[in-house]
């Protein structure tokens, strides 16, 4: 028995160090790895972030002069371009053998399967039906609600400057994006800026309290096992997440179409879409209203609330910038008669410059993930990348490296004036990720943060205060952006 268990140990053994030679033998540079860890030990012992890893790794063969290399999560290979010619043709020219983001999502936990999670044709027909909800048009006739939602946001600032507290200024803004998307996507009032704990609030931070540790091991899972791992509750998301937001959805649909409800929302527009006649190109089941409901809402409100968060960290320390971002605000609404509008908010270029400027500097998916869908031949090499392949886009390493912008630590708005932004070069600013698969949801995103950022800068100053941890240190633990130990500003009306 000794014997066998000696026997199967070695070949484990063996077969760990096998799996860490692949790079190796299909030609890609890689480095040391750790036994079974890979290039992960740090990240699944919380010793590091997953984005600082691959920044790291993004640097590493920058420096090497190599266009690209690989890595390991646990056991899993992942290709990690460096090239820009190679990531666009990764991205856009050669997509079709890149159409996925990710390879592990089981046919039943359909929260999964939306428009991130879904590849080939069923990500091709859903991404043509929803296509038309995210038009500029679409943006103006749900507009009204995120001005709507600023009182409340400008009460809840108010109500700190007069105790004279300090702002957890990432959860003030949650709380307003949550507001935002339940009121869009769901069609519903959650009132979080009003109660700090409602359950939108404590199912989204759910959603996000999904640690780097298991997040390297839902990639790493091969798909023979995904059928096990969801019997097993070993899922994207908690099981008490998915009744929630499959019974709100579900509710929300039953009674909108009992009462012939009508609200300027998401949701009306994809219950427009359901009720199409049969055989509509872009007719929608319930089931696809519910995936793209949680996605637009996780999507939504953390990503939003994340950029928001670092712009205003960065404005508290560059009280120069936010000076100048006020005076354009302040002059741009005094044509519009006071009024937050849609057009309004379009005619503010120095806010669109801060912003991409902070997701330049911040980008909150700091990796973006491609996975093989057929055998693809790295032009130029003699390089295969195999089916099934895992890939991983440095846009953290991208957008902080010094030859494309000069002195990357500084924030500097002016990246992104009209003169400099042509000089750029292509797949270098690539935040919300580039080509076919580029984010839907941007345009509506971006307007949730300028909406927040111009109702508080009118109203209130805001400097850093001494409970935020400078310089400042990102979470190890998280899979999205964010700050250790939070940042805590200081507001004063104005």
């Amino acid at each position: 028995m000794l014997v066998y268990l000696i026997l199967a140990i070695l070949l484990f053994v063996f077969y760990v160090k096998w799996q860490h030679t692949y790079w190796k033998r299909h030609g890609v540079y890689q480095f040391n790895t750790d036994f079974l860890f890979g290039d992960t030990k740090n990240e699944m012992l919380g010793k590091s972030s997953i984005f600082q890893a691959v920044r790291d790794k993004y640097n590493q063969l920058k420096a090497l002069n190599l266009k690209y290399g690989g890595v390991y999560m646990l056991l899993k290979p992942v290709f990690v371009p460096v090239d820009l010619d190679l990531i666009k043709r990764i991205v856009v020219k050669d997509f079709s053998y890149f159409q996925g983001h990710i390879d592990n999502v089981h046919p039943k936990d359909n929260l999964s399967m939306n428009l991130f999670g879904l590849y080939g044709d069923p990500w091709k027909k859903l991404r043509i039906k929803l296509t038309p909800t995210f038009t500029s048009g679409k943006m103006k006739l749900m507009f009204d609600t995120l001005v709507e939602k600023t009182k409340g946001l400008e009460e809840l600032v108010k109500s700190h400057v007069k105790n004279n507290q300090p702002l957890d200024i990432k959860e003030v803004i949650a709380r307003f994006t949550t507001d935002i998307i339940v009121s869009c996507a769901f069609g519903l009032e959650s009132n979080c800026l009003g109660e700090a704990e409602t359950e939108f609030r404590k199912y989204g931070r759910k959603v996000f309290d999904l640690k780097a540790w298991r997040m390297v091991l839902l990639n790493s899972v091969p798909r023979s096992l995904l059928t096990l791992c969801y019997h097993l509750g070993f899922t994207a998301f908690p099981r008490d997440v998915s009744q929630f937001f499959n019974k709100t959805v579900q509710d929300t649909i039953r009674y909108r179409e009992d009462t012939k409800l009508y609200r300027k929302d998401f949701m009306q527009l994809l219950l427009e879409m359901k009720n199409k006649e049969n055989g509509a190109i872009n007719k929608i089941t319930d089931e696809e209203i519910i995936s793209q409901c949680f996605v637009f809402f996780i999507a939504g409100y953390e990503t939003s609330a994340t950029t928001t968060t670092f712009v205003l960290l960065e404005l508290s320390q560059n009280q120069d910038i936010q000076e100048k971002l006020r005076a354009e605000i302040r002059d741009v609404l005094e044509r519009h008669e006071g009024a937050i509008t849609y057009d309004a908010i379009m005619e503010m270029t120095f806010l669109e410059m801060v912003i991409n400027e902070t997701l330049r500097k911040y980008p909150p998916v700091p990796n973006i993930p491609r996975f093989c869908t057929k055998d693809y031949h790295v032009p130029g090499t003699d390089v295969t990348i195999k089916k099934g392949t895992q890939v991983q886009i440095p846009v953290w390493g991208l957008q902080t490296d010094p030859e494309y912008f000069p002195n990357p630590e500084k924030f500097n708005p002016e990246n992104f004036s009209a003169e400099n932004k042509s000089k750029i070069p292509e797949m270098a600013f690539i935040p919300f990720g580039e080509g076919p698969r580029m984010c839907i949801g941007l345009r509506f995103g971006k307007l949730q943060s300028k909406v927040a950022l111009v109702s508080l800068l009118r109203n209130f100053n805001f400097t850093l205060s001494e409970k935020t941890h400078t310089p400042i240190e990102f979470e190890k633990v998280s899979f999205i952006l964010s700050v250790e130990g939070d940042v805590w500003l200081n507001a004063t009306e104005i």
